[in-house]
């Protein structure tokens, strides 16, 4: 057999699995399954799988006697996955495999996996209120755009140059917002999937730190707000640097429109434990990472306590509206996907306190 790992333990699996043989008889039956259905491993163990799993669809049907599975069409080699309904109206996404020794031949082992709704549910949601969001975040910007652009087509002549340009500076920040809200809701998606891709170089962070707020302070801000703080000596680190201004900003920006007082932004070597992203297989252990860290500090109110285990979600704005309430959910997806970790916490002064670490890495050509 290829392979030295362990084998897989059924009652590992996240998901019920029960595998009925060739006479319809339970042989496996998990824990996810003891839990969704209430039936207990020794119960199921030996007994006939409709017994074990009496199942009906949303109409009533006894769902073994509806689909046959072993008397049926010969050439079926599964079920997809649909609702169903176990005594007491319970509700569960179940699916089927037909194994057969060959084509068209006997059933030989039916595998069942079954599924809760509540992380379907959760997900419904959270597509729903993400295309509310993201309708009613178009929504003014376009509204704009439209509304100027039919204006000045209909009445050009009637405007000063003056007012032109005020018109067309207004038409294209709106534009801007919704390049902007297009650019996280991909990155949302490829951060989702695991697929988010990174472009690595070496990064001077001390160097992007000072560019960044270089250009807050041309933006009108204050410069004696920000105070830099460099350690040395830093590791080389390989990252996106396209990436890294993306948390830079919005951490920045975040300290600078939420926060109050002094932005103190630290820059330092680092090396602690890092915990896996979540995409990764569900146990994979903590692991040490060494390479450059990056504390944003204000002296604001801070973040309420209760909220913090909230920051980094989706839709997040706090207790202040605006904006999408998706830019902190991506910079963790940004630092996770580079290896690294990123918390928050009451700084000294009060405010909120973002810490990234980053891993000095490997050049992708090394990769």
């Amino acid at each position: 057999m290829v392979g030295s790992g362990p084998e897989l333990d059924p009652d590992d699996l996240p998901d019920g699995l029960v595998v009925a043989d060739a006479l319809g008889r339970v042989v496996c039956f998990n824990r996810a399954a003891a839990r969704l259905t209430g039936v207990q491993p020794g119960a199921a163990l030996g007994s006939g799988l409709e017994d074990v799993l009496p199942l009906e669809d949303l109409d009533g049907r006894r769902w073994w006697q509806l689909t046959d599975p072993y008397g049926g069409l010969a050439v079926r080699t599964s079920q997809p996955e649909r609702n169903l309904l176990l005594p007491g109206g319970r509700e569960v996404l179940v699916s089927a495999r037909y194994v057969r020794s060959r084509p068209k031949g006997p059933v030989e082992k039916l595998v069942i996996a079954l599924r809760g709704t509540e992380a379907r549910r959760r997900t419904e949601r959270s597509h729903a209120e993400l295309i509310a969001t993201v309708a009613h975040e178009l929504r003014s910007p376009l509204t704009s755009v439209k509304g100027f652009t039919a204006t000045l087509l209909a009445k050009w002549e009637r405007f000063t140059d003056g007012q032109k340009r005020l018109m067309l500076e207004t038409v294209d920040a709106d534009a801007d917002r919704v390049t902007r809200l297009i650019a996280e809701l991909l990155d949302i998606s490829r951060i989702d999937a695991g697929r988010l891709e990174l472009r690595k170089q070496v990064v001077d962070l001390g160097a992007a730190v000072r560019r960044h707020v270089e250009r807050k302070v041309a933006t009108g801000i204050p410069e004696d707000r920000f105070d830099i703080r460099i350690g040395e000596p830093l590791t080389v680190l390989w990252a996106d640097p396209d990436k890294v201004d993306q948390v830079l900003a919005n951490l920045l920006e975040n300290a600078v429109r939420h926060g109050e007082g002094t932005v103190t932004i630290e820059v330092a070597p680092a090396k602690e434990v890092v915990e896996a992203p979540v995409w990764e297989r569900p146990g994979t252990p903590p692991r040490i990472v060494e390479g450059t860290a990056v504390t944003v500090s204000d002296e604001g109110s801070g973040i309420p306590e209760e909220a913090v285990p909230r920051v980094f979600t989706r839709f997040w704005r706090g207790s202040r509206r605006g904006g999408t309430g998706l830019g902190l959910y991506i910079v963790k997806g940004i630092v996770e996907a580079h290896g690294g970790s990123i918390r928050v916490d009451r700084a000294p002064g009060g405010g909120a306190r973002f810490r990234f670490v980053l891993p000095a890495g490997i050049p992708d050509f090394m990769l």
